[in-house]
């Protein structure tokens, strides 16, 4: 595999153009989420004899060196160190967004715009006014063929997919109650370095953001309803941290060696479903032993369902119609070829893993753009996330005990 020299500009005509029966990918970002997603385009064409092929044609970085050693990793032909000369390659079909929030909607629509499908990893924007112009984006490059998608990638994690199609099917009958649960512990330390992730300039918002806006999709997705109004709390509980060794694009006093933090560390809000049914959400990165628990737990008038993360092959389900001497939770092992999923994977009973949503993110997208179909999340789900956070956001600032969802300020911003 040849790694090209990095390209500071549009490909000129002398590029290699698109494969009939193939999908050019061309993604911008190379770190946690890029690997992530690599693995996902490469195990798409590798267990899911996908309708198109997924080609990794290029891997867009400002960093040469840090952009090619992804390249060699992980196979990608290209290396491009301007966006703008990765959107522009005639051999890309689809553009991949693995970056900060703050560049999220330029590059988006930037990529609609010039006739590319585009992923784009969750939340969609850092406020509301951007997820909104990415959304009236997507919509008119639909009406071109084109399609996109949010990453909202816990949906297809198996268990979670079945979670859903229980509650389609009636099993839990009315929702009355929805508990959602996003915890994490790994800035416990308060000398853990001040990242990206800990800017608001950056990132939008915090925890609630970053781990939050899953718990919102999660529940938009299992219920099929949406959350039409919150109130809220937020706090940082460390408000400073020190610089990483590479101090580019943080903001601290010079020769301070600290960074402030201009994010929520923790988020808890109370809200209500277009349904009825009441909910409660918690996303925190300070929940010390808890590693990345995503706990969802549905109660309905003729049963519950309960998930949890860091157990992710195992759905619990009660049915309230069991007589009481047998009542209580199933344990179901969510690893049959009859589930979501699974069939594409090993033998029955064998489990699947955190990197095998990003698969499943993978081929879903690809069979949507091969049939023509609308992918889901869509943009427009995306912007119903971006509303939520912005009411948390706006409930948690000015102490108000509602905050419907629809009547955020346009510019709320939010994000992680």
């Amino acid at each position: 595999m040849a790694i090209h020299p990095p390209a500071t500009h549009a490909v000129d005509a002398a590029a290699p153009t698109r494969t009939p029966g193939r999908l050019g990918i061309g993604m911008v970002g190379y770190s946690f989420m890029g690997v992530a997603h690599s693995q996902g385009w490469r195990n798409a064409r590798s267990f899911f004899d996908p309708m198109l092929v997924p080609e990794l044609v290029a891997i867009g970085g400002r960093d040469a060196g840090a952009a090619g050693d992804m390249a060699r990793r992980f196979d990608w032909q290209h290396v491009e160190t301007d966006w703008r000369a990765l959107v522009a390659r005639p051999d890309v079909d689809l553009v991949d967004i693995c970056t900060p929030g703050d560049t999220h909607a330029e590059i988006a629509i930037a990529a609609l715009e010039a006739g590319k499908h585009v992923l784009c990893e969750k939340p969609l924007a850092n406020t509301v006014d951007e997820a909104r112009s990415m959304a009236d984006a997507a919509e008119r490059a639909r009406e071109r063929g084109i399609r996109s998608m949010v990453g909202f990638t816990y949906r297809r994690v198996p268990a979670i997919a079945l979670a859903r199609q229980l509650v389609r099917e009636g099993r839990i009958g009315e929702l009355r109650h929805v508990r959602a649960q996003y915890l994490q512990d790994w800035l416990v330390d308060p000398e853990t370095p001040l990242t990206w992730r800990l800017q608001k300039d950056r990132a939008g918002s915090g925890a609630l953001g970053d781990i939050g806006a899953h718990i919102i999709d999660l529940t938009h997705f299992v219920t099929g309803e949406s959350i039409t109004g919150v109130s809220a709390l937020t706090e940082t509980f460390v408000r400073e941290r020190p610089l990483p060794g590479a101090t580019r694009g943080l903001s601290a006093e010079v020769g301070s060696g600290r960074g402030a933090v201009t994010v929520d560390d923790a988020a808890l809000f109370l809200g209500r479903l277009s349904g009825g049914a009441l909910a409660t959400f918690e996303a925190t990165r300070f929940a010390t032993g808890r590693k990345n628990a995503i706990r969802l737990e549905l109660n309905g008038s003729k049963g519950s369902i309960a998930f949890d993360f860091e157990d992710m092959n195992v759905l619990h389900v009660h049915d309230a119609s069991t007589a009481s001497r047998d009542a209580g939770f199933t344990r179901v092992i969510v690893t049959e070829t009859t589930h979501p999923y699974v069939e594409h994977w090993w033998p029955a009973g064998h489990g699947l893993g955190y990197e095998h949503g990003f698969t499943h993110q993978a081929a879903d997208l690809i069979d949507a753009i091969a049939r023509g179909a609308d992918p889901e999340p869509s943009f427009a789900d995306g912007l119903a996330v971006q509303q939520v956070l912005a009411a948390v956001e706006a409930s948690a600032a000015d102490g108000s005990s509602w905050t419907p969802t629809d009547t955020v300020p346009r510019d709320g911003t939010t994000s992680g």
